[in-house]
């Protein structure tokens, strides 16, 4: 039985999305983990040694179990690759209260999830998976809305914004993970505006920082109210 296993004991229960499904299968002998152990075991082998690290096999491994005991559990890798993104996106929690500025209540949001990715650095290799949300992932969208909530805009800007929001987070967290030294030590003379910017004497740093200026003006762009319709 490989990582790309999908069958179960359970049959249609494994096309039922991994949230829906009971946390083991009815046949076997009595458990001697619980979904939440293999899940746990999973993310800590995930921080320490990357997603790539984290197959059934390794995971059984860690809890000193055979790789197919797992499979009464969950009916592939991907179900649990699944369960471990909403398991983190539950640390999200508390969320910050929602007084004052939307805007500075989807900041905090963000910084948060900005954490979440330094936290757990393989989260980046799973963001985008085709795979449904998870319940603490529809609780973070949720929360988001809550925010936004006094702001008169169309639900479908909000729901933009917030999809949005959720990329330059990633974009930074990955920048930061894979940062360069610098330009490398080549003749400018062949890139004169180069060049020129280089050259420029250094200016204070903005008050904000990057990640706060690039997502308040995309925000108050995307968040803006509809102008009113002609007469």
């Amino acid at each position: 039985m490989t990582d790309a296993t999908t069958g179960s004991a359970d049959g249609g229960a494994a096309r039922q999305p991994i949230w829906t499904r009971p946390h083991r299968g009815t046949r076997g002998p009595a458990p001697t983990h619980s979904r939440d152990d293999i899940v746990t075991a999973a993310i800590a082998l995930a921080d320490a040694e990357g997603l790539a690290a984290v197959s059934m096999r390794a995971v059984a491994t860690t809890l000193g179990t055979g790789a197919g005991s797992l499979y009464r559990y969950l009916s592939s890798r991907d179900d649990l690759l699944d369960l471990m993104t909403d398991r983190v996106v539950g640390e999200l929690r508390p969320y910050p209260t929602a007084d004052g500025d939307p805007l500075d209540g989807m900041l905090r949001q963000a910084r948060r999830q900005l954490a979440l990715y330094q936290r757990h650095p393989w989260l980046l290799d799973v963001a985008h998976r085709p795979s449904g949300m998870g319940p603490e992932t529809l609780a973070w969208f949720d929360d988001c809305l809550r925010i936004l909530a006094p702001l008169r805009c169309p639900v479908a800007a909000k729901f933009e914004a917030i999809a949005m929001m959720t990329g330059v987070v990633t974009l930074f967290a990955r920048t930061a993970a894979t940062a360069a030294t610098g330009l490398p030590a080549l003749d400018l003379a062949a890139y004169p505006h180069l060049a020129a910017a280089l050259a420029q004497p250094p200016v204070p740093a903005p008050r904000a920082d990057l990640f706060e200026r690039t997502l308040r003006s995309l925000l108050t762009g995307l968040l803006a109210p509809d102008p009113p319709t002609p007469t």
